[in-house]
């Protein structure tokens, strides 16, 4: 961010020290720490601010988008119950024959349930 040099970093910790001294310098590092914490928390805090703002913006967005496609869909295919009496109402294109067949045996079979014959077991069930 800064780019500080090695060299720089010593140069500016031996002038801290020949103006400081080394008797307050503990002081002065623990103030300047404080400051630089602050710093770093009030830049976090305004980084995720404006990600929370950019975020809501794209949900927005996102959400007008999602209208947009859904209105459209609606008025491409309306609900049959919102429909005037007056149009048809959409069928299937496969059609279904629901009527019964001509062979009595078929007819009685397709609604009859399939049983199958099973002997009763002895003793308790596992």
């Amino acid at each position: 961010m800064f780019d500080v040099a090695p060299t720089e970093l010593l140069l500016v910790i031996v002038v801290a020290l020949v103006v400081i001294g080394p008797k307050d310098l503990p002081k002065a590092m623990r103030f300047v720490g404080k400051w630089v914490g602050k710093a770093r928390g009030m830049a976090r805090h305004f980084r995720a601010g404006l990600d929370t703002m950019m975020r809501e913006a794209e949900l927005e967005e996102l959400e007008k988008q999602w209208r947009d496609q859904n209105d459209a869909i609606m008025r491409e295919f309306p609900r049959i119950d919102d429909m005037s009496a007056g149009t048809p109402p959409i069928v299937s294109a496969a059609p279904q024959d629901d009527t019964p067949s001509e062979n009595p045996d078929h007819a009685a079979a397709a609604t009859k349930p399939e049983t199958h014959d099973v002997p009763p077991r002895d003793g308790p069930l596992p």
